[in-house]
């Protein structure tokens, strides 16, 4: 006897294979080796206890408040229990209920389909991102005197930082994300003259000589303007387009787009952060920045979404970011995580930004198999060789 550990579709279909089990066989059993639980939030008593109903006689049940079973309370959160072929069913059979189940129906369908896409696409110009093929690493360009982790750049020339960028793609990185302004917990912001003379002359000059996307880091709509015209393709918002100047700079000239979720500003944002219930109010939000986007002409396809480790957020709250990422995959775009040198790395060892590099590849490989796509690092070439072996495993 044996107890497989088997998640992926394919492997699982190769299984049945093996066993001789009948094509038409597969078809229909493959959706029933394949458990999810969703959770609804806020869903009225009446149609909470029909769901409850309809799931328990496909064999599934609905956890729901015990108060809402007596009548305590009018509304309640619920998780629904079953595997896939339950869940395809329980849609069928909620299309034609009333109480507001039928739109419950299309958000489930859609839910589910974003979290088992794996096949993203991210075009940004003449480059064109395959997420099913395999990770991408963002190269850190810090053009910056007070980066937290030591590696700021704006002391150095043009051909310093220009060299520092090959090397960076020379190490296996795939987009570079260069920077003029530190976001570190309690930084000050800075003009955007100052900004606009630490990055340009960088953008210019490794534009020409590299080949790979540049993402410019800034949530200052005149800076990102500026850096497209010199050669970015894309902007890392850390505000994730609340100025909607942004979203149109970005739309006019048909770049991508990191969203980020932050909770306060950088000068605050590590004093004291709290929530109610951590994933829910992080989707929410990013929710909420991708419809600001695509509500100002952004199409769905160029945003990335970022759940923006370190930013508002305890050790404990990134800890159970990094656990529960595949959650985002409800979203529909690709996952961007920065775990890179941080702090709650240095939390855990005890060690300095520069000695963190292990912790970060650590937190970067646990992170893909929980359904990142894209990782912001400062130690590329480390990274590189972790996630080839990665990747290669987990074809």
């Amino acid at each position: 006897m044996r107890i497989l550990s088997i998640s992926k579709e394919k492997d699982l279909k190769r299984v049945m294979q093996e066993i001789g089990v009948d094509t038409y066989g597969i078809k229909i059993m493959l959706p029933k080796t394949q458990a999810y639980l969703a959770k609804v939030v806020s869903l009225n008593n009446v149609s909470a206890n029909i769901l409850k109903q309809e799931m328990l006689s496909l064999g599934g049940d609905v956890a729901v408040s015990r108060d809402s079973l007596t009548g305590r309370v009018k509304k309640t959160d619920c998780l629904i229990i079953g595997n896939l072929s339950q869940f395809k069913k329980l849609s069928n059979k909620l299309q034609m209920q009333p109480f507001g189940l039928n739109k419950i129906t299309q958000d489930l369908k859609v839910a589910l389909k974003n979290f088992q896409e794996d096949n993203l696409e991210l075009v940004l110009g003449k480059y064109r991102l395959n997420f099913d093929a395999r990770s991408y690493i963002m190269g850190i360009v810090n053009v910056t005197p007070d980066s937290f982790s030591g590696d700021g750049l704006s002391l150095r020339s043009i051909d310093e930082i220009t060299d520092f960028a090959q090397k960076l793609v020379e190490d296996g990185a795939d987009i570079l994300d260069i920077g003029g302004e530190s976001t570190r917990p309690g930084a000050k912001p800075i003009s955007i003259k100052e900004e606009l003379a630490r990055v340009i002359p960088v953008i210019k000059s490794v534009s020409r000589k590299i080949n790979i996307p540049l993402s410019i880091d800034t949530y200052k709509p005149e800076v990102a303007k500026q850096a497209l015209d010199n050669g970015a393709d894309m902007v890392n918002d850390i505000t994730a387009l609340k100025d909607s100047s942004m979203a149109k700079v970005i739309s006019r000239y048909k770049a991508g787009v990191v969203i980020m979720h932050m909770q306060g500003l950088p000068r605050s944002m590590q004093v004291n952060p709290k929530y109610l219930s951590l994933i829910d109010e992080i989707i929410e939000y990013l929710t909420k920045a991708m419809d600001r986007g695509i509500n100002n002409g952004i199409p769905k396809e160029k945003i990335v979404i970022d759940p923006g480790i370190g930013f508002g957020k305890t050790t404990e709250h990134n800890l159970e970011v990094i656990k529960r990422l595949k959650e985002f995959k409800v979203l529909g775009r690709p996952i961007l995580i920065g775990t890179s040198r941080k702090s709650f790395i240095g939390g855990i060892l005890n060690i300095d930004p520069k000695e963190r590099v292990f912790g970060t590849i650590s937190s970067c490989v646990i992170a893909a198999g929980n359904g990142a796509n894209i990782f912001r690092v400062h130690d590329v070439k480390a990274l590189k060789q972790a996630l080839l072996v990665r990747d290669i495993i987990n074809k």
